[in-house]
């Protein structure tokens, strides 16, 4: 077990927390007064050390990380979201309170974004982004690498494709630098008051390739099928376990009254959902993406406009040549793989 740093200075303390998170191949540390310092290592949580942390020393780790306006937004929501590079990492931090004491959650991150490669992924998902237009939807649950996989598509976009590009995220987590893209960030709070108003602003902002980091209200998720509709193509994320769980928690976010429209418009933009799970494998000494895809043909959009998502896990099964992947087959893909990418992203 390795000690924790003591709390002398606010951002050097907080970097000395993640540079030892990152020298122990963490993907989240998690600091909360009252309790011990704790890291996410291969999935499982490990303690720090034993010595609770003070809420004096917690709170002291906010000194010179957040600005004036920070310190408002933070007292007024009882949390914050922003990101940071400490001690050469790429840092999510969340700031949260919990029984009247501030903690912290850290994601480690990449300084570069990831590709399709560096994340194990199938070469084929690359052709997904041959559309120009439509819903390409990344689901999953908590840790499952949602994030660097849209991190990723936006990355194969700005490799190959001369296009504008802007994301809205919360915060930014992985800096594209623009290749053959124009590539615009958009970090909610810092450059827009609100999700809802940058998809607003999207659509006059001559666009062709829109990322929404996720999709949590029900008007977040009406303006991205508007931008779906109106000639774009919308890279976003979502929760779920399935494929088919994530198109129906996004219809049924809708009221009743208005789920019938949705399936449609849905249906008419659907490119594809891929849904992850990210499982330790033995083989590759590291977590690596197991995939279900669902692909937007005929059949599956016919069965969204007719809300009957419980049909849509038998369209996977036995459309393999239509380029869907079911779990079990897409780990019978990496079963066969004999060398994989050493790569720090899919967290």
């Amino acid at each position: 077990m390795i000690a924790a740093p003591a709390a002398d200075n606010a951002a050097m303390d907080l970097a000395a927390f993640v540079s030892l998170a990152a020298a122990r191949g963490a993907s989240d540390l998690h600091l909360q007064a009252g309790q011990a310092p704790q890291l996410r290592v291969l999935g499982q949580l490990e303690r720090l050390s034993d010595e609770p942390l003070a809420a004096a020393e917690v709170a002291g780790l906010l000194d010179g990380l957040l600005s004036a306006t920070d310190r408002t937004r933070l007292t007024q929501q009882r949390s914050l979201d922003f990101a940071r590079d400490l001690a050469g990492v790429r840092c999510r931090i969340n700031v949260l309170m919990s029984h009247g004491s501030a903690g912290f959650a850290v994601r480690l991150l990449s300084q570069e974004p990831p590709t399709l490669a560096s994340l194990n992924l199938h070469p084929d998902f690359a052709r997904l982004l041959d559309a120009r237009h439509g819903l390409l939807l990344v689901s999953g649950a908590t840790g499952s690498g949602k994030s660097s996989t849209l991190a990723a598509f936006v990355d194969e976009l700005n490799r190959t494709r001369p296009c504008h590009i802007i994301t809205i995220e919360q915060p930014v987590e992985f800096d594209h630098r623009p290749q053959r893209a124009l590539i615009r960030q958009r970090e909610v709070g810092r450059d827009t008051p609100s999700v809802e108003q940058a998809l607003r602003d999207a659509l006059r902002e001559d666009i062709d390739v829109l990322m929404v980091g996720e999709m949590r209200e029900p008007e977040t998720m009406r303006l991205t099928l508007a931008a779906c509709e109106t000639g774009h193509l919308v890279l976003a994320t979502l929760h779920s376990s399935t494929a088919a769980e994530a198109l129906q928690r996004l219809v049924s976010a809708f009221p009743a009254e208005e789920q019938p429209s949705v399936c449609s418009q849905l249906a008419d933009c659907l490119q594809a959902v891929i849904c992850q799970r990210l499982p330790w494998r033995e083989a590759a000494g590291m977590r690596v993406p197991e995939c279900e895809v669902l692909v937007g043909n005929t059949a599956v959009r016919a069965n969204i406009r007719q809300g009957q998502f419980f049909k849509l896990g038998s369209l996977l099964e036995t459309n393999a040549r239509a380029g869907m992947w079911t779990y079990e087959r897409y780990r019978g893909w990496l079963d066969a793989r004999t060398a994989f990418e050493g790569s720090r992203h899919a967290r």
